[in-house]
């Protein structure tokens, strides 16, 4: 069976929604937001607070393998931080190169280092050669910058400093999420290196999977927006669920959100919550008519208390009991 990976999404799968995510069920693992490296050496709070996986031997409480990544664009830093990752991830090291954020690009990370293949290799030589040999060294990148010119460049440089895998996003920085993902690359890709390629980009339902995985040759696939839109889809895919999203499922959204929702309460600062559950919703909205006059039942509102009443009315119209806060969590 091939595998499928959660993909890491900055700002929209932190550890709350990876945990919901791998929670639900047919997802083989999954990466990290990525974990900035500049000019010093990351406390193992850093790790605590962004991957608490790592305080259970590198799972999500599912069960699912985290891999925690790394971005950055020093060789050496990359290295020492890899090192003290590597101690508290044992399922691998992964290097971001293809994050498009404006706020990354612009001091020479993520995407931007695919101008450079050197530099690709001089990264990923360093963490290969700092890391111990039985961590895997792996990598996520995009078809490039602006053009596809050196994608075959920049994926060469990634597996010969020591790559284990890669991970395509099968479109330029320039091109950000706008769709087609061009897959067709990814096959390219794949005939040009001779590690594991892992396909990603534009897979939103089952018929998507089944192309991309067609099209790019390539047995495994990572889905980032598409899990988010449709938390069902690892399993659809597996044929554990039917393949089309129908509204008998909303109930089980509903569960799920409220479980997102109580576990944000633990996790994350009060003034974020309302913004989380009001941005998943409108991931949700692309699958379920339901998520849509949800969503606007609670655009206005900022208290979370709040939000969670509007969820567990809508439970409740649904003849579902509200679920309880995890033991010992629950709210003061």
């Amino acid at each position: 069976m091939s595998k499928l990976f959660l993909a890491p999404m900055e700002g929209l799968a932190d550890c709350v929604m990876r945990d919901v995510l791998t929670n639900t069920g047919g997802l083989d693992g999954c990466v990290s937001e990525f974990v900035r490296v500049t000019g010093s050496v990351l406390p193992q709070s850093v790790y605590e607070r962004d991957t608490p996986e790592v305080l259970h031997g590198g799972y999500t409480p599912s069960g699912t393998p985290m891999v925690i990544q790394l971005l950055g664009s020093d060789p050496e830093w990359m290295a020492v931080n890899a090192v003290h990752a590597a101690k508290l991830s044992p399922h691998g090291i992964d290097l971001n190169f293809g994050c498009p954020a404006k706020v990354v690009n612009r001091h020479g990370g993520g995407a931007m280092l695919l101008a450079h293949p050197d530099k690709l290799y001089s990264i990923v030589s360093a963490v290969r050669m700092a890391v111990p040999a039985h961590i895997p060294v792996t990598a996520k990148m995009r078809l490039g910058v602006s053009d596809t010119s050196r994608a075959l460049d920049c994926a060469r440089a990634l597996t010969e400093g020591g790559a284990a895998s890669l991970v395509v996003h099968a479109r330029t920085r320039e091109d950000g999420y706008k769709p087609p993902a061009h897959w067709e690359w990814i096959a390219h890709i794949d005939a040009a290196v001779d590690v594991p390629v892992m396909a990603n980009g534009d897979v939103w339902t089952v018929e998507d999977w089944e192309r991309c995985r067609a099209v790019s040759g390539c047995e495994d696939v990572m889905i980032g927006r598409g899990a988010v839109s449709d938390p069902f889809l690892a399993l659809r895919i597996r044929g554990l669920m039917a393949r089309t999203p129908s509204s008998e499922e909303w109930p089980a959204v509903l569960a799920q959100l409220a479980d997102y929702l109580k576990k944000l309460k633990i996790r994350v600062a009060v003034r974020h919550e309302h913004g989380r559950v009001k941005m998943w919703l409108s991931y949700l909205k692309r699958t379920w008519p339901q998520a849509v006059e949800l969503h606007d039942a609670i655009r206005r509102l900022h208290d979370s208390h709040e939000i969670l009443e509007v969820i567990e009315r809508a439970q409740a119209s649904c003849g579902l009991a509200p679920l309880p806060f995890p033991p010992g969590n629950e709210p003061a």
